[in-house]
């Protein structure tokens, strides 16, 4: 079987919307490392885009599986439910940052998190205005891609978005918006468009993903929890790709000095098996009245067994230690290429959650071409990267956290010598 006779099978299979970064087709992967149909090795800095921070198959989260799949695989937990999904909750609770009583639900996607996180925020609230931001991406059902804030290819053709959601500008310097002028847009919001005490919930990625990997500044984020707190808004973290040691912290939030009222998670939370939460103080928590949340896959006994052991390994192996080592190397072997590499426009992110942006050489005008040469180039020489950002000139690297030291230097290698050899046909 090869490559591209099952890409022309699923050309005439799927629909076109379902798109696809590459056509290599996967056979087996461990750990930091994918072989295709054909036998080629590759080197995986997506990582499912950041779901198996803890590696493909890693053991512990397998042995778990298989024991959960001798016992049952599927009761519907609102019909019969079972102890390890209370055990994960406790879990969570104690973990997501905040010195108060938290409880939390269990559904399937990061979608479905950042949907019902709204409907609690409103049930809470009494209140239906949601304020998200530019370059924001939240999920695909509707209310996901209206609080998204990036149209194509999220938006177009989809018709009407959700009533009573507003954006305003994320503050990113490089791109010219500072944090002052994102808050002084924000009043004037509620000066000209929607009243603050009709606002339910500020919802905001502590680092935008698809948006380009950008940090909030931590005095925005503090003046959004002030904010919040004066008007009686709620703050949702969006930390469905920024947690789970990805950042160097159990959740990106860490890294500020405030709090959020509910936090939404998925991805790393269950080690390459669909299970999502939302977990939030718990009178907010409470607010939906009983069937008011769940769905028949949430917290399926599978996905929970594998969050138990994704926890247990991000203890046991210190991957929030692990992250900041990894990244702090990666951006150390970028920088040394700034001036071979002149399109690099900038070099971020917190822990393992790391981007290069690239501009036309000698000015301010995204290269999206120059980050699409990159990532097919480095997946020539057997190494899967991933695009993002509002201009599309953003590599991020979103390698398994545990990588094994010889593959994360290969890998280092291959993006050097990818990046030079693009500088010099550029």
């Amino acid at each position: 079987m090869l490559n591209n006779e099952v890409a022309t099978r699923r050309s005439d299979a799927i629909s076109r919307g379902v798109g696809v970064t590459t056509q290599v087709y996967a056979d087996k992967a461990e750990n930091a490392e994918i072989w295709d149909i054909e036998g080629r090795r590759y080197i995986d800095f997506a990582a499912g885009i950041a779901v198996v921070n803890t590696g493909h198959r890693h053991p512990k989260v397998i042995a778990a599986v298989k024991d959960q799949l001798d016992h049952f695989t599927h009761t519907c937990h609102q019909v019969v439910p079972y102890e390890n999904y209370v055990r994960l909750a406790e879990r969570l609770n104690d973990l997501v940052p905040g010195q108060f009583k938290k409880k939390t639900v269990f559904v399937t996607t990061g979608a479905e998190a950042v949907e019902n996180a709204v409907k609690i925020a409103r049930a809470a609230t009494n209140r239906s205005a949601v304020i998200a931001f530019t370059g924001a991406f939240h999920g695909r059902t509707f209310m996901g891609m209206t609080l998204t804030g990036k149209v194509v290819p999220y938006k177009t053709g989809f018709g009407a978005m959700m009533p009573d959601v507003f954006h305003v500008p994320f503050p990113v310097a490089l791109h010219g918006t500072t944090p002052e002028e994102s808050l002084a847009v924000l009043d004037k919001l509620f000066k000209a468009d929607v009243d603050p005490n009709r606002v339910a919930a500020f919802i905001v990625e502590p680092v935008q993903g698809e948006g380009g990997f950008y940090e909030v500044p931590r005095a925005f984020m503090t003046k959004l929890r002030e904010l919040a707190d004066k008007h009686g808004i709620l703050m949702i973290a969006d930390e469905v790709q920024t947690g789970f040691a990805r950042t160097g912290k159990m959740f990106a939030m860490e890294h500020y000095g405030v709090v959020a009222d509910i936090t939404t998670m998925a991805k790393g939370l269950g080690g390459g098996f669909p299970i999502a939460a939302v977990t939030g103080r718990a009178e907010i928590m409470d607010a939906p009245g009983p069937g008011g949340l769940g769905g028949t896959y949430g917290g399926n006994p599978i996905g929970i067994a594998a969050g138990n052991a994704v926890l247990d390994v991000i203890a046991e192996e210190k991957l929030c230690e692990r992250a900041d080592s990894l990244g702090n190397r990666l951006k150390q072997r970028l920088q040394s290429l700034t001036e071979a590499v002149p399109q690099i426009a900038d070099i971020r992110g917190p822990g393992f959650m790391n981007a290069v942006e690239f501009n036309l050489p000698g000015t301010k005008t995204p290269d999206a071409d120059f980050a699409n040469k990159v990532r097919a180039k480095a997946l020539d020489k057997g190494l899967i990267l991933l695009t993002c950002g509002v201009y599309g000139n953003v590599i991020r690297f979103l390698s398994p956290i545990t990588i094994q030291d010889d593959v994360f230097a290969e890998a280092l290698d291959i993006l050097e010598t990818t990046l030079r050899e693009c500088a010099k046909e550029a």
